[in-house]
């Protein structure tokens, strides 16, 4: 699959993860450091054998990563939880479900985002046989991940060629 960067049209949360990244100088792969961003928000991270959550209190912002998972999966984790200090309010379990499951899809497509942001499209081969194997190791993020972000900027791509 060959990408056309300039006919692929960007939801406004990419653009959004976009101008995240720009501000803090986030412009090719390798400069996605979970700590770095931590640190420029003011966030601390705390490694523990415990399901991952977040926390704001006061000015206190806390994320907790579970130890118990790949490094891939602590980073996936990173980012949903991320999402959720920069983008939602609200206690979850105090909030209609339909609320938090708008929240919780958002995260989703966050963390894709994220992990695989659209100005760093162009550092993949999207011709190599082994695309899935070049993203997880050039972005540090599970195959999984790196199939649901290939899945869409197919369906994405290929809906701009119907029209």
């Amino acid at each position: 699959m060959f990408l056309h960067h300039e006919s692929y049209q960007t939801t406004a949360l990419e653009d959004w993860v976009t101008n995240f990244y720009f501000r803090l100088n986030i412009i090719k792969p390798s400069d996605i450091d979970e700590n770095y961003i931590a640190r420029e928000y003011r966030i601390f991270i705390h490694r523990k054998t415990m399901p991952p959550s977040y926390q704001v209190i006061g000015r206190y912002q806390g994320i907790i990563i579970d130890t118990r998972v790949s490094k891939e999966e602590q980073r996936e984790m990173f980012f949903h939880e991320l999402c959720h200090i920069l983008r939602h309010y609200g206690i979850q379990s105090m909030m209609p479900a339909a609320f938090r499951e708008l929240q919780e899809w958002d995260t989703r497509h966050f963390t894709r985002y994220a992990a695989i942001p659209h100005h760093m499209l162009s550092y993949i081969d999207f011709n190599d046989p082994d695309v899935i194997s070049q993203m997880v190791s050039l972005f540090n993020v599970t195959p999984k991940l790196c199939e649901e972000r290939l899945m869409q900027i197919k369906r994405r791509t290929e809906l701009l060629v119907i029209n």
